[in-house]
């Protein structure tokens, strides 16, 4: 069965493009997909987050401020659990992805932060998908050596003394260049999330609509 999963995943091209996203593996690639099937049915990835029960639930009562719960777990486990593991194994590649659970696990805790880079994850995977990009911080040896993982779980033959695919993982200078392009991303994103500020929005403001009256715009005064 892995054989025959292993080389359908091979001929998909939204497979080989989630394998490029760091902590996913074929497994996962091949487990997402079959759970969201379309990615393009989904209109935004926070569509596609909330399908998968990975969006945090939202109580509020009144004018009080809103409160967030634990996430839906809406929809099947397999794949929300797979991108559980995902953003475990990301964590031991630097990237943005590592440095978004540092930031996260200093405010919320360990537990909050991996659940907030698998959900990550998915919203990466429904951009490359839907915009037909590979990941932009991929590690070009890594990908190879994943994918040749995957060539031989399908039944490729074993190459001796022959470098083919996935063998420039194998060299040590050029995954030490890689990690440090990397790290590069990771401290530019820590960063970018330490001076973030957010933006009030550039629209009139409304009242709520009155069931029988008109709704006026409202012009700020300050």
């Amino acid at each position: 069965m892995e054989r025959r999963l292993a080389a359908e995943a091979l001929d998909d091209p939204v497979v080989r493009r989630l394998m490029t996203i760091p902590g996913v593996d074929a497994m996962t690639a091949v487990t997402v997909l079959a759970a969201v099937g379309d990615f393009s049915r989904f209109s935004s990835s926070d569509k596609l987050v909330s399908y998968l029960g990975l969006n945090p639930t939202v109580r509020q009562s009144g004018g009080a401020p809103a409160h967030h719960g634990r996430i839906a777990k809406a929809g099947g486990g397999k794949a929300r659990g797979m991108l559980v593991q995902a953003a475990f194994a990301a964590l031991r590649s630097p990237g943005p992805l590592r440095a978004l659970h540092q930031r996260i696990s200093a405010r919320r805790g360990m537990q909050v932060a991996i659940v907030a880079v698998a959900r990550k994850i998915a919203v990466i995977a429904w951009h490359l998908v839907t915009k037909q990009q590979d990941y932009a911080f991929a590690r070009p040896s890594l990908v190879a050596f994943k994918r040749r993982k995957l060539e031989l779980t399908a039944g490729a033959e074993r190459r001796i003394a022959q470098r083919g695919p996935g063998y420039d993982y194998n060299n040590k200078d050029l995954r030490r260049h890689e990690r440090e392009i990397a790290e590069q991303a990771e401290r530019t994103y820590a960063v970018l999330a330490a001076h973030w500020q957010p933006q009030r929005p550039t629209g009139k403001p409304r009242l709520p609509a009155i069931p029988g009256t008109a709704t006026k715009a409202v012009t700020s005064t300050t």
